[in-house]
């Protein structure tokens, strides 16, 4: 049998704060924080060395690659999130009822969709913002997680269903995603 070691480091810039206890990565940048918990991975240790996040691992099988890259992903988007943010841009489409949709508290709220009477709401995840410029909604924050997640409610809360979606096109719809710069 062969003995397969991975190893990957990945550097930490100067600006990002990480705390590291157990296998919860909590990371403080100039855009906000980030906390994930890597518990789920057995086998995969992560460590702090200097500006470094290391990740270790033997005896890697299939199964438990595709997780040690995995983590490697999150922890590198992290780090892009807290220094840069990511930023998703949704699109309001009526064709005769004028939708209009509006943020309050913690939800985003769709009224008039197709003309229904009733309030559709989408729920806004922790550390995201909402922003309604017009026919544009802009999600944005440093957890990439979150702000797709709450881009996704968004969109799922303005499906309409038991129409023919080529004749009724009205909805909210994902149209961009981006790092902010």
């Amino acid at each position: 049998m062969q003995i397969v070691i991975l190893r990957e480091e990945i550097e930490i810039p100067s600006n990002v704060n990480v705390d590291l206890k157990g296998s919860v990565i909590k990371m403080k940048g100039p855009k906000g924080e980030v906390v994930k918990d890597f518990s789920f991975a057995r086998g995969i240790q992560i460590s702090l060395d200097g500006n470094k996040i290391v990740l270790e691992t033997t005896f890697a099988n299939r199964r438990k690659k595709a997780a040690f890259y995995s983590i490697a992903s999150h922890i590198k988007n992290m780090i892009t999130g807290v220094t840069k943010g990511y930023r998703y841009y949704l699109k309001i489409i009526y064709t005769h009822f004028p939708t209009s949709v509006k943020v309050v508290g913690n939800e985003v709220q769709i009224t008039n969709l197709i003309g229904e009477k009733n309030i559709r709401r989408a729920p806004i995840l922790q550390g995201v913002k909402v922003t309604v410029k017009g026919e544009d909604i802009v999600v944005e924050g440093p957890n990439l997680d979150a702000v797709a997640q709450t881009a996704a409610n968004i969109e799922a809360a303005s499906k309409i269903t038991g129409f023919d979606r080529r004749i009724f096109s009205d909805g909210i719809f994902i149209y961009k995603k981006e790092v902010v710069e």
